[in-house]
């Protein structure tokens, strides 16, 4: 292999055939077993949407009453998970997240089987528990004591409850569900290969689920929700917007929440969850003080780009509306990435159960461009 034949970061190759989802940076389409994602977002719930995935198309009615009944059954928390997450109070949501992950194969019958019936058996515990974790360590960290899971409540609704104690709203339950749906699945991102490349080894679905966590850790993957709050924080009110735009590209300085490395027209995702946030002004959100001003902000922003940087079509991405929505639900900046995990743990166990059946390991090469014919002194 020659000099400079390596692609940085693998840029352009083709790892893994998938049924399961499609970027298209350049049309700015998301394709999610089959479906465009602006036909799924908002339209079917997170379980049905998981089931597209585990079992490559949505449930009938009897197939969705019983997932429903299964994940709910599995929501509470081992006692050594529950450990787990309250002697790590302090630490940050993602790596308790991370911690707890690991402590699940604990309670599954056959832990390193890779069996169809296993790997579905444990996407549906993994997926049912991850925002049991969330909760429960949202309230410990703020001096509270954790809620045990409602049955009777969906997925979506139920974490609400769980994190602040009251049946959320109805449109703000529907807001995280829509959420979760939009971010199920996102290509070969690199946490989704980092935990096929685990299952490619014949390793289990909780060692590759917890794998993607990891990849998922790092800001260059996870993402920037939270800075996104912290730059409207410094803008303050709406007035001051197209001052605090100018300084900071004339300062050559990333303006958080726009453009994106994939996609070069709008990010297809910030589609729906600017949809979500017309649909959340008018509930009873946790706080809509910073939801306002986001919403006068971005408009500025906007016409400010196109005025400084004409023909770049830097639009609002998901990362902006992630953090309009995930603080209008009374969620802290620091869970932000977590929450994230939440929805996209279904992708990540689709995934594995996809490359286990596919049963080849992932071995590529490397280049090495290191020194050769030393000798060691006589």
């Amino acid at each position: 292999m020659s000099s400079g034949s390596a692609p940085r970061g693998l840029d352009g190759v083709v790892a893994a055939q998938t049924r399961l989802s499609h970027v298209d940076g350049l049309a700015g389409e998301l394709i999610i077993g089959g479906y465009e994602l602006k036909e799924l977002a908002g339209k079917v719930t997170f379980e049905e949407a998981a089931h597209l995935l585990w079992r490559g198309k949505l449930p009938d009615a009897g197939e969705l009453t019983n997932l429903r009944r299964e994940m709910a059954a599995l929501r509470a928390l081992p006692s050594e998970t529950m450990h787990v997450v309250g002697a790590a109070a302090k630490a940050p949501p993602i790596d308790v997240l991370r911690m707890a992950s690991a402590t699940l194969s604990l309670d599954l019958p056959h832990p390193d089987a890779i069996t169809p019936d296993a790997d579905l058996a444990a996407a549906k515990l993994l997926t049912a528990r991850f925002p049991t974790v969330l909760a429960a360590h949202t309230r410990i960290a703020a001096g509270k004591e954790p809620i045990a899971p409602r049955a009777d409540l969906s997925h979506a609704a139920n974490f609400l409850y769980m994190v602040h104690g009251k049946e959320p709203d109805p449109i703000a339950a529907r807001a995280i569900d829509t959420y979760w749906v939009t971010v199920i699945d996102h290509g070969m991102n690199a946490s989704t290969f980092a935990a096929r490349v685990i299952a490619s080894t014949r390793s289990d679905m909780v060692s590759g689920v917890t794998g993607a966590i990891g990849a998922l850790k790092g800001p260059l993957h996870g993402g920037a929700p939270g800075p996104v709050l912290d730059m409207l924080v410094d803008i303050g009110s709406a007035d001051r917007a197209e001052a605090w735009m100018r300084k900071e590209l004339a300062a050559s300085r990333r303006i958080m929440g726009f453009g994106h490395r994939v996609y070069k027209v709008r990010d297809p995702r910030a589609d729906v969850l600017s949809k979500v946030a017309d649909e959340m002004s008018s509930a009873a959100l946790e706080d809509k003080k910073l939801f306002t001003l986001a919403r006068a902000v971005e408009q500025t922003v906007l016409r400010v780009l196109d005025e400084v940087k004409p023909g770049r079509n830097l639009r609002t991405n998901v990362e902006f509306y992630t953090a309009l929505v995930l603080q209008a639900l009374g969620l802290k900046p620091g869970s932000f990435v977590a929450t994230f995990a939440c929805g996209r743990v279904a992708g990540w166990c689709a995934h594995v159960i996809e490359q286990h059946a596919e049963d080849h390991l992932i071995r590529p090469q490397s280049e090495y461009v290191g020194p050769r014919g030393l000798r060691l002194e006589d």
